[in-house]
């Protein structure tokens, strides 16, 4: 059976960039970090201070995963990681969750899944959510299939602080720090573990595949999987100035410049929004799925030049950020496996394919999968599992790099 983006969720459809997800309560939760944990012997380990060590653990109520086939057990987690090329000290939220039972000889492999954009406030963090912002099937698939499953909120999501909308190098980080700290909260895991994300997350795991051998070399990374990556969004200036942005686009560039606004107090907004963009700047930067009664509205009110640089300079000092934030960045740790799509609305097809045309110069095993008639929103995931599943096997990875 073909599986399409979110094929892990029950009578779910697809919600990456789009997404139109509704926030709800965790269920009733019980905090043991540092407590008795009642009738079991979970015991986090809050002791360490470096990246990926555990500030607080709060244990969730075991649940069945979708499918029914297994039950699980998850924490929401505080953990320490780091930011940007300068490795800063921060703090990061985030889920973790392991199946229930004896794990395998070893210890459960581990996932590190990159969630698709959000939003960008503090409240868009998926682990606010009771369902993960609609993302708590993927966390059962992967669970159905034996994987340990991280899902970091990526800084200034769930904590405070700015969230730096497609700065890869610091979702990586943040991404490769949950595994650290999944190996804190439960036992019985493994140091094995791939990266898989969609969208935003895609790019995440791309670039948490380039840091991860010098990042984190105690951990053994076997592969990345990138759905859709957000690798290089730079493609976003000229396309505002040409007045050729999809509406999917206009939202990301609208992030973007918000992220970037409240990093760098100097950047004015104004010299990126006019018009229904500046009347309507909150709907283009909420959460996802936070003001849908106003978001058809906001689309057909857009005009070319809306969103767009007011000068050749605030468009330099854009692009800049962003050719800063783009992937490739380095060499590969593990082989990569990229999933794009010939109908992206989100991201233009020739920004991954030359992406992935220049981590072949760069260096490593690239693997990739085009679906030419699907979209963002409809990817279909199989061969990015069957290739995951064959790197903790041991199979050796192919390589679509020109030789």
């Amino acid at each position: 059976m073909r599986r399409t983006l979110w094929w892990f969720a029950a009578a779910t459809v697809a919600v990456l960039v789009l997404a139109s997800i509704a926030v709800v309560s965790w269920p009733t939760l019980r905090n043991l970090a540092g407590g008795d944990a009642s009738s079991d012997s979970w015991r986090p380990d809050t002791s360490g201070t470096g990246p990926g060590s555990l500030v607080e653990a709060t244990r969730l109520e075991d649940v069945a995963t979708a499918s029914g086939a297994k039950r699980m057990q998850g924490a929401r987690i505080t953990y320490r990681s780091t930011s940007g090329a300068d490795r800063r000290v921060t703090v990061v939220t985030g889920t973790v969750y392991v199946p229930l039972g004896s794990p395998p000889a070893g210890g459960w492999p581990v996932v590190g899944f990159g969630h698709p954009t959000t939003g960008i406030d503090e409240n868009c963090a998926p682990s606010q959510s009771g369902r993960l912002r609609g993302m708590i099937g993927v966390v059962g698939g992967l669970v159905d299939r034996g994987y340990a499953v991280t899902m970091a909120d990526y800084e200034g999501l769930g904590s405070p602080g700015v969230h730096r909308y497609t700065d890869h190098r610091t979702a990586g980080h943040n991404i490769i720090d949950s595994v650290r700290a999944l190996r804190h909260t439960f036992a019985g895991v493994s140091d094995r573990w791939a990266a898989m994300g969609a969208s935003q997350g895609g790019a995440a795991v791309w670039s948490a595949d380039e840091q991860a051998e010098d990042y984190a070399p105690e951990l053994n990374l076997v592969g990345a999987v990138a759905y859709v990556p957000a690798a290089d969004m730079t493609g976003l200036v000229d396309k505002s100035v040409a007045g050729t942005l999809t509406k999917a686009q206009h939202y990301s560039l609208a992030a973007i410049v918000e992220s970037l606004a409240r990093l760098h107090p100097d950047l004015n907004r104004d010299d990126y929004r006019r018009g229904a963009a500046l009347e309507n700047w909150d709907v283009l930067v909420a959460c996802r799925g936070d003001v849908e009664d106003r978001r058809k509205r906001t689309e057909d009110a857009l005009k070319p030049g809306d969103l767009a640089p007011a000068t050749p300079a605030a468009a330099e000092r854009l692009r800049a950020y962003l050719r800063d934030w783009a992937l490739p960045q380095g060499p590969l740790t593990a082989p990569l496996f990229v999933t794009y799509v010939g109908q992206d609305q989100s991201i233009d097809v020739h920004w991954t394919a030359d992406a992935i045309r220049r981590a072949c110069v760069v260096g490593g095993e690239v693997q990739t999968e085009m679906q030419p008639d699907n979209d963002h929103n409809n990817v279909v995931f199989d061969a990015g599992l069957t290739w995951m599943a064959d790197r903790f096997a041991g199979t050796p990875a192919g390589n679509d790099c020109p030789r």
